[in-house]
């Protein structure tokens, strides 16, 4: 599949990299191509080309700010949004929501974005995470603040003891 992808946080120095990261690495190891837009503190670093945009079967936007997504649904472009910690800590949720978009309905969003990209807030909704606990399914029941195999400090301590 061929995805697109804005990530975008309110600070824009570390957080929008880190999920760009998220997304290509994840992209590359579920053999998808994507391209990865990140808007930040300086800017616009690696903006998307329209033929790329075109060519894509689908757009991930995952952005705790406001994203323009008008050169997507000009292209015809599903848009999946997400927030920047979605994408960070699971990343890949959002390429199957991306897939049920493609081979299925095109109007999916996230529970917890809605087009500026602020939380939604809705009563009834069943899938909402206590944020103490998010991420902690598959772990140890004790360990909380989600996947400590992802993050900074996990990736930091896996490069350093690469070198080694």
């Amino acid at each position: 599949m061929k995805l697109v992808a804005v990530t975008s946080c309110p600070t824009g120095i570390a957080h929008s990299q880190m999920a760009a990261e998220s997304l290509e690495e994840t992209a590359n190891r579920l053999d998808h191509e994507i391209h990865v837009e990140i808007q930040g503190a300086m800017g616009v670093e690696n903006e998307l080309p329209r033929e790329t945009i075109v060519d894509a079967n689908a757009a991930l936007i995952a952005a705790d700010t406001s994203v323009s997504q008008d050169r997507f649904e000009q292209m015809d472009v599903p848009v999946i949004k997400a927030t920047v910690k979605d994408a960070i800590n699971d990343p890949e949720s959002l390429f199957d929501r991306a897939r049920e978009t493609v081979h299925g309905d095109r109007e999916t969003e996230s529970n917890t974005a809605d087009a500026g990209g602020s939380a939604v807030e809705s009563g009834d909704n069943d899938d909402q995470r206590d944020p103490n606990t998010a991420g902690t399914d598959e772990l140890d029941p004790k360990q909380i603040g989600g996947d400590p195999r992802k993050g900074l400090f996990a990736r930091l301590k896996r490069f350093i003891g690469q070198r080694d």
